[in-house]
């Protein structure tokens, strides 16, 4: 892994990437998955700036590893969240849903690493074009806002690898060390893990929604509320409201006052299963088991070094 462009990047051991997810990935889980050589990150967008600022000092205190910000750029207090990250001397932003032209000459003035999280090869270059350091390409099979086009990661990483000169960060639908294998052999320099790391032990997401997951069988998470911003979620009470409202051809502002405001709070966080809104990728099918970051991070690697021998021996 010493010639491995994103370990040498961003000073890390393994080339493994905690996803900023809301509700998810605060100060505990980054500064485990640090501690344990990958990349924490925590995820700004459920954290108002004077939280952010917290959680941002509280990993300061549990790590001497580099760790990250996640940043959705469409966040309304986004003047006051860069200045905390300025302030702070947070060393790597993840800037998402957004144009990466507005923030990243900025931030890299202030010696800030950025990386950009895409859906698409169009948006690949369009970040490639601001200068980001990085990208993310994330495959339709990842929890959370999705792309619109539906591209799996499959056919994304390589599509995305061809067109591009910078590092190649690959998600959505990785929770295994075969998986990182598999995304690094198809183009990417690394692979940035969600749902495995929302059920993990340090994660601040609600047990409720934890033992949901390690639950979740496949076909049980599915995108939708397009209209808005696409989502996949794990299907419950919510979900099951969202398809009685399509099956009546809504409009936009009925879906909006269907969704409401902190439904996914309401899910993740507070823990309500019927009610919420339960972001999670499908690989929740794969996942059986809350356990430690430092744990999830050690057998990605072995299973990784297992696999590679594996394909070798092919």
């Amino acid at each position: 892994m010493s010639k491995n462009k994103i370990t040498q990047l961003f000073k890390i051991n393994y080339p493994i990437i905690q996803a900023g997810m809301v509700w998810a990935s605060g100060w505990k889980l980054a500064s485990a998955v640090s501690n344990a050589g990958g990349l924490g990150i925590i995820g700004a967008g459920s954290m108002y700036p004077e939280i952010l600022k917290e959680h941002i000092e509280k990993c300061k205190k549990a790590t001497n590893n580099p760790f990250a910000v996640n940043v959705p750029l469409l966040y309304p207090d986004i003047d006051k969240i860069m200045e905390i990250i300025i302030q702070e001397k947070v060393e790597i932003v993840f800037t998402s849903a957004g144009n990466p032209k507005t923030w990243t000459k900025y931030l890299q003035k202030h010696n800030i690493k950025v990386v950009h999280v895409v859906s698409g090869v169009k948006f690949a270059l369009k970040s490639q074009e601001a200068g980001v350091d990085a990208v993310v390409a994330e495959g339709f099979e990842a929890g959370g806002h999705n792309g619109r086009d539906e591209t799996t990661t499959f056919t994304l990483i390589p599509m995305v690898k061809e067109k591009i000169t910078i590092p190649l960060i690959a998600a959505g639908g990785i929770a295994t060390g075969h998986g990182m294998l598999a995304a690094m052999v198809l183009g990417a320099d690394a692979v940035q893990v969600g749902s495995r790391f929302v059920a993990s032990s340090e994660a601040s997401s609600h047990k409720n929604f934890k033992e949901m997951i390690i639950k979740a069988q496949e076909g049980d998470t599915q995108l939708t509320l397009k209209e808005l911003a696409p989502v996949r979620l794990l299907k419950n009470k919510f979900f099951e409201e969202v398809q009685k409202l399509y099956a009546k051809n809504p409009s936009r502002e009925q879906l909006i006052e269907l969704l409401g405001r902190a439904r996914a709070k309401k899910g993740m966080f507070e823990g309500d299963l019927e009610n919420g809104e339960l972001e999670i990728g499908q690989i929740s099918g794969l996942i059986h088991e809350i356990k430690p970051a430092a744990e999830i991070v050690k057998e990605m690697m072995e299973e990784f070094e297992i696999a590679r021998k594996e394909v070798l021996d092919f």
